[in-house]
């Protein structure tokens, strides 16, 4: 039972908040010990330089590692509750020391982080089928001004292949015109293409420009 993984599955760690979190730095990564269930067991957490997380929890009355907690079909009330307290152990290090990513690409996940620090909106996934596809709506007139797409490039580019996240960005006619004759800027996937615009996320275009667009499109969605 991986409980790592499931637990900071698209989250990045902040290597200084865990420093200040107490973890200490060696020379394979981060490494935390923390005792638990009144002292019996001690959980030893290692975050490597990729931001991969792995642990293991020690029973300290024998100093054996606790393996029934990776046993997935062991569900005794007992081994329940060691399971829960290290999961809550890991829980707290993820909601102190790691930033959520709700994309797939580094830009992606950038543009997301500036976008709810400039306009405090967030991501919404409003489709069970596509789960990489995530929208942002004005929090006062509800309207859309972007939305991310996980999508095959082979969509927007017919010789290419491979999945690449996309943004779509409502602009003014005469502005798309401009940018389709630029690197990087197609027309509208999924979208009416005389008011929508399509950037590859994969840092063809600067965040800054992007930035520079979404909020162009953002005034859009204040009308």
């Amino acid at each position: 039972m991986d409980i790592e993984n499931n637990i900071f599955k698209k989250h990045t760690a902040d290597f200084k908040k865990l420093e200040n979190y107490g973890f200490k730095r060696l020379k394979e990564g981060f490494e935390l010990d923390k005792t638990f269930k009144d002292g019996l067991f001690r959980a030893s957490i290692l975050v490597n330089f990729d931001g991969k997380v792995s642990g293991k929890v020690f029973d300290l009355e024998s100093n054996d590692e606790f393996l029934p907690l990776r046993v997935e079909h062991n569900v005794g009330a007992f081994i329940g509750e060691i399971r829960t307290e290290y999961e809550k152990i890991l829980t707290d290090i993820r909601e102190n020391c790691f930033t959520k990513e709700y994309f797939v690409l580094p830009q992606s996940n950038r543009i997301v982080n500036l976008l709810i620090e400039k306009y405090g909106d967030m991501p919404e996934f409003l489709w069970e089928k596509f789960t990489g596809t995530g929208v942002f709506r004005n929090s006062k007139t509800k309207k859309w001004y972007l939305a991310i797409l996980n999508v095959d490039r082979s969509k927007i580019e017919p010789k290419q292949k491979g999945l690449v996240e996309v943004a779509d960005i409502k602009l003014a006619p005469e502005s798309i015109q401009k940018l389709l004759k630029q690197k990087g800027f197609y027309p509208g996937y999924h979208m009416n293409k005389k008011y929508w615009l399509t950037i590859v996320l994969d840092d063809t275009v600067s965040d800054e420009k992007i930035m520079e667009l979404i909020e162009e499109s953002y005034g859009y969605s204040q009308k």
